[in-house]
């Protein structure tokens, strides 16, 4: 077995061995740091996948309880379908390694990532992709890294490298990045409205960070690694080549300038399809020929933008697609809002739930926890023109869903201070570029509209980059064409003050500092831009929730009186939710909180829960009712669950049989004397019938 060990600057060195797990797989490490440890695996097809025109990698990161020594929560007690969690780990390491594979690479390669052992302090994320980059170098797959990944983090003004879990909670920037010897290649995290120059400072921090780690792999393949397979690359003849710039050339110029991007579509699409006629039948590879016809389309692409200065829909490199919002274009749910810009467009909708609705979230380090913020996004077909059926959430889904959210978390409010658990759903119904960040500008706008008392609206903007040798054009506002058959996508969200939320993924290598930071300061004038689109549109948030939102209130109780309410079972609180028609949820620190359809129900709610937790006061006198006659006296209850012995002999006038003189169920007015050993009260009705009643507060009652 080969082991190295990689200090980094935290507070526990990084670990890789390799040698003696998986040894089937073409790659194979493990990478530890602390007590948690991951096994990362790569695979390799033998031969070349027809019929694509894309590098055909999977990635599976994959986390099981027993890692952590727990079973699986719910009815079937083993792991099934990927968590959101893991789906979102397995896209942070297919954008690290997947700009690294050769042009022209169309082998199956299969990376999985296990986690064997999980602590309370380490990341098993950071260390997956180290692992997927030190098993694709030292074995024989084709890899232009390595790359390592770390975490960065700034706490109290410091930066720290691959912070615990607790340290990170007390972070205002949290990132993972990922870095080749010369660039930054992927970047993913979120901050609390946190300046531009203080992300510049993490990631170029991050970059000199990594190489340590990075010289670690190409030491260990120094070691053992073992030749690169000789693979073939999709490729065609030069002649055939020549003739397709020659017959396409000038028509792919005038379709890029049709702005409409299905009419665009349709025109390029025609072009190739009429190149193919004109070969006459010839046998070619329409794969290959698609491939080099989609680089012949980016070569223009990017010779038209250093040349004219133009884009595909005509708009300069600074420019902004028009933007359109409509505030609450539909009545039923509690907010909601269409954002457009250019030929994309978001419906977003906010609903407000009560905190039993909050979704349970199981992790590593914090076990299972409710999550009272969620943004759910959806991409239907039809949003790009496709004849499909709609399927369930994708992997691009959820990782868009989750970028979405993190830009607007750090602006939902406290659940002291508004206790409602908030969904977004993002609907795509027109995507031409940026719907991620379309979806942040679509919820922060139905939040307002909602009611949420959110600080602050948050936008969000995508940037490209096209490069060329020394030559860079920074674009504004991406569309589809120019994320794919750019140089990077850039998503920035944040406030008037600062980013909350940040995805990048770079396809060059050795972008400058420079370009970076122009990059973000483009961003920054661009999100004010939209920022001040979206103030004209909803200025602050409304001041009164919709009509057809649950009422909440949370009240607190003496938490050693807590469980009176829940009762044996649940019972008492499943009476007060029927009798009262509302939701009560008994949450930790004596707080409970009640949701109804109506003010009037939770004041009901309220008041039995009051008599509940009410302490009866001896020499008051209180209604109560009758629940058991005896020979010898009268059960009466005095709050709800409060019951205690009217004795005969304390009785004013004693009838001679109690059985005839009362019923259960009959109102009686008694007089506390004493409580007995066990603190059960004795009642008397011998008292002046001028004193006044107490109420469950303990106030007389006119």
């Amino acid at each position: 077995m080969e082991r190295l060990e990689v200090e980094i600057g935290s507070s526990a060195p990084i670990i890789i061995e390799t040698g003696e797990y998986a040894r089937f797989s073409d790659g194979a490490v493990i990478v530890k740091q602390g007590d948690t440890a991951v096994l990362v695996t790569a695979v390799m097809g033998e031969n070349l996948v027809e019929g694509i025109d894309f590098v055909p990698l999977s990635v599976d990161y994959r986390e099981q309880s027993s890692a952590w020594g727990k079973i699986p929560g719910g009815f079937i007690k083993r792991e099934g379908k990927p968590t959101d969690r893991e789906v979102l780990v397995s896209r942070l390491i297919d954008r690290s390694i997947r700009p690294l594979f050769p042009e022209g690479f169309f082998y199956d390669v299969v990376v999985t990532a296990l986690t064997l052992s999980a602590d309370e302090k380490f990341d098993p994320d950071v260390l997956s992709i180290i692992g997927a980059s030190t098993a694709l170098h030292i074995s024989k797959i084709p890899f232009e890294g390595p790359l390592a990944g770390i975490r960065i983090a700034r706490i109290d003004g410091e930066f720290l490298i691959n912070p615990t879990y607790e340290e990170r909670q007390k972070a205002d920037l949290d990132l993972v990045v990922a870095c080749s010897k010369d660039a930054i290649v992927m970047v993913e995290g979120g901050g609390k409205e946190v300046e531009e120059k203080v992300v510049i400072d993490a990631l170029y921090l991050a970059l000199t960070k990594c190489q340590a780690l990075i010289s670690a792999q190409e030491n260990l393949r120094n070691q053992i690694g073992i030749p690169k397979k000789e693979i073939e690359i999709l490729n065609l003849p030069e002649e055939l080549i020549n003739r397709l710039n020659e017959f396409c050339y000038n028509k792919i110029i005038k379709a890029l300038e049709i702005p409409d991007k299905k009419l665009r579509k349709e025109e390029l699409n025609k072009i190739l399809e009429e190149f193919i006629a004109s070969l006459e039948n010839q046998e070619i590879n329409k794969v290959a020929l698609s491939y080099f016809y989609k680089k012949l389309v980016s070569q223009i692409l990017r010779k038209k933008l250093f040349e004219e200065g133009k884009r595909i829909d005509g708009r300069t490199p600074d420019e902004i697609r028009p933007i359109e919002i409509k505030i609450h274009p539909f009545e039923r749910p509690h907010g909601s809002a269409i954002f457009t810009r250019g030929q994309t467009q978001v419906f977003a909708t906010v609903t407000l739930g009560s905190p039993e609705e909050a979704q349970m979230v199981e992790s590593i380090y914090e076990g299972e926890t409710f999550k009272r913020f969620m943004l759910h996004y959806n991409f239907p077909p039809f949003s790009t023109g496709e004849a499909r059926p709609w399927g369930p959430p994708r992997r691009r889904e959820i990782g868009h869903g989750a970028l979405a959210e993190r830009a607007l978390e750090p602006l939902i409010p406290p659940e002291d201070t508004f206790p409602y658990i908030i969904r977004i759903v993002a609907n795509v119904l027109e995507s031409n570029g940026s719907t991620s960040m379309a979806t942040v500008c679509a919820g922060s706008l139905a939040l307002f509209d909602a009611g949420v008392p959110v600080s602050k609206h948050v936008a969000g903007i995508a940037m490209g980059l096209v490069m060329e040798e020394d030559k860079y054009i920074i674009l504004t506002d991406i569309l589809g064409e120019e994320d794919q058959l750019g140089d990077m996508d850039f998503k920035v969200a944040g406030t008037k003050e600062g980013i909350t939320s940040i995805q990048m993924d770079i396809k060059i290598k050795g972008l400058k500092k420079e370009i970076m930071e122009e990059a973000l300061l483009k961003a920054k004038k661009a999100r004010l831009f939209i920022l001040e689109k979206m103030y004209s549109a909803i200025p602050e948030p409304r001041k009164e929730l919709s009509p057809y939102a649950p009422k909440i209130e949370i009240i607190t109780v003496p938490e050693d009186k807590a469980f009176l309410i829940i009762g044996p079972g649940g019972k008492t609180v499943k009476e007060i939710r029927e009798k009262t028609n509302t939701i009560i949820w008994v949450l930790e620190g004596g707080k409970v909180s009640i949701t109804g359809k109506t003010k009037e129900d939770i004041e009901a709610a309220k008041r039995e829960i009051e008599a509940i937790i009410a302490e009866i006061e001896i020499g008051k006198i209180y209604e109560g009712k009758i629940t058991r006659i005896e020979p010898y006296g009268l059960f009466v209850e005095v709050f709800p669950g409060k019951i205690g012995l009217l004795h005969i002999s304390k009785m004013e006038n004693p009838p001679k049989d109690l059985k005839s003189a009362y019923s259960i169920g009959e109102k009686i007015r008694v007089k506390v004397l004493e409580f007995d050993e066990l603190g059960r009260p004795r009642f008397t009705t011998k008292f002046d019938s001028e004193e006044g009643l107490t109420d469950e507060r303990g106030g007389p009652i006119l």
